[in-house]
């Protein structure tokens, strides 16, 4: 079946965006729409002006016998600050401050679109780096994790308290809580599940101290892999707790009161 140009563009359009940072050949495209090679070139610098123009990403073209085009997901800075102040709109809410001092924010979480956005931002910072894993602890995080894997198109690992017997042999490692220096919590993630020199991203939904990040990061370096970037969606600054300087927050809480159900929130370190 031979597509028409308008045809072409849509599927090409789905195709990319549903396979983010994978090389397309341009055999690949002409095998799939019947066209000549020049078409398919022509077909691609449209795009790619359509999507930069529109902020939507980039559309890399690779030359010789390997290469191909390839969507990496690249939101502008000034839409990425918008997104997330329209997140901020939604925590700044009496009703999310919880006991202890953290806020609640699970239902944003597990918002679709919510999600899709956080999963662009974060995939915006590292358009040319070759990432290996996401990174998450259960359970909170899973879903950031995987929006992040979606958007770079690798696989998510999940540490866990106590591992699961379809994981096989585990590693696991004891790490302290930032907010309770005294209690000692357990990690364990799949003996296979890293393959050694590989690049990881760390997420998570929520931080005080930082201590299960830095549990995480532990169990890395097991595999004698790199952790390139740890990033929270929301940031609990505690003036008697001083976070890590290299983990990076979507949204930041600076302070609150729980007498008047007033939430300081705001952009998060990410944006500093």
């Amino acid at each position: 079946m031979n597509f028409k140009r308008s045809e072409r563009l849509v599927d090409m359009t789905a195709l990319l965006v549903q396979n983010p940072h994978k090389l397309f050949t341009l055999k690949d495209f002409t095998t799939r729409y019947g066209a000549a090679k020049s078409s398919i070139s022509e077909d691609v610098a449209i795009l790619r002006k359509t999507f930069q123009h529109q902020g939507l990403g980039q559309v890399n073209t690779y030359i010789g016998v390997s290469g191909g085009f390839e969507y990496i997901p690249l939101i502008p800075r000034d839409k990425q600050i918008e997104l997330v102040e329209s997140i901020i709109e939604l925590i700044d809410d009496e009703k999310r401050i919880l006991p202890g001092g953290y806020i609640y924010i699970s239902d944003l979480i597990e918002k679709p679109n919510v999600l899709r956005e956080i999963g662009k931002i974060l995939a915006s910072q590292h358009p040319d780096d070759d990432i290996d894993y996401i990174m998450t602890v259960a359970t909170k995080g899973i879903p950031i994790a995987q929006a992040l894997s979606y958007e770079l198109n690798v696989p998510t690992l999940i540490a866990r308290k106590e591992s699961k017997v379809t994981e096989g042999s585990t590693v696991s490692i004891k790490y302290s809580s930032q907010s309770n220096p005294r209690l000692v919590k357990n990690m364990e993630i799949g003996r296979e599940s890293i393959r050694p020199n590989s690049k990881v991203i760390l997420v998570d939904d929520f931080i005080r101290g930082g201590g299960t990040i830095k549990g995480m990061e532990q169990l890395v370096n097991i595999f004698d892999s790199t952790v390139v970037a740890r990033y929270i969606f929301c940031e609990n600054v505690d003036a008697e707790k001083v976070k890590p300087k290299d983990i990076q927050s979507l949204v930041r809480i600076d302070g609150q009161n729980l007498q008047n159900g007033i939430i300081k929130v705001g952009l998060g370190s990410l944006f500093d």
